[in-house]
């Protein structure tokens, strides 16, 4: 399998010029899903395997389960900035720094699996209230200078899930796990 495939199993994200009412409702119906299916996915999954790196040169699965918590926490906290403030430029964070302290090698999966039950509870909940209007509103990316509203963060979030998703099922698939 090449690299590409490898590290996005299910293509890069790329945002449609039109986004519709469906495809928006489809977006929060994955982020409402995906904390269960994730952790359906990792029920009994021996330490051992835990450690080992989704695709060779990559984060372990251990390193990725705290990443995609930290990821959508930080969604939720750009989802929030963007509604209270007028076109906001975003915090950016180093996500490959955050894997340095130690805690993502360490902490238990646990931990990560029910904050994103959480995060991605209150997340849903916040987006289902959107008003059209709200739905329109921008942000600015710091890296990027580019400018996004609030439907292509909810589908790009959307994708981040089931791109980890893929790669922790392909991981588990290659050593032989559930």
């Amino acid at each position: 399998m090449n690299l590409e495939k490898l590290r996005y199993p299910i293509g890069r994200f790329a945002a449609p010029e039109t986004i519709s009412d469906a495809l928006l409702n489809e977006a929060i119906t994955v982020l409402e899903i995906f904390p269960e299916n994730l952790k359906d996915l990792l029920q009994g999954v021996p330490e051992e395997i835990l450690q080992k790196p989704y695709r060779e040169g990559g984060w372990k699965i251990r390193q990725l389960v705290h990443h995609i918590a930290d990821s959508h926490h930080n969604s939720y906290i750009r989802f929030k900035w963007t509604l209270t403030e007028d076109n906001p430029t975003i915090k950016a964070y180093n996500e490959k720094e955050w894997t340095a302290f130690g805690d993502y090698d360490t902490a238990p999966i646990a931990w990560s699996i029910s904050h994103l039950e959480v995060v991605h509870h209150k997340l849903v909940h916040l987006l289902r209230l959107l008003t059209p209007e709200q739905w329109n509103r921008t942000f600015v990316h710091p890296e990027t200078g580019a400018t996004m509203d609030l439907k292509t963060l909810a589908l790009m979030y959307s994708w981040h899930s089931m791109h980890h998703y893929a790669h922790i099922k392909n991981a588990l698939e290659k050593e032989k796990v559930g």
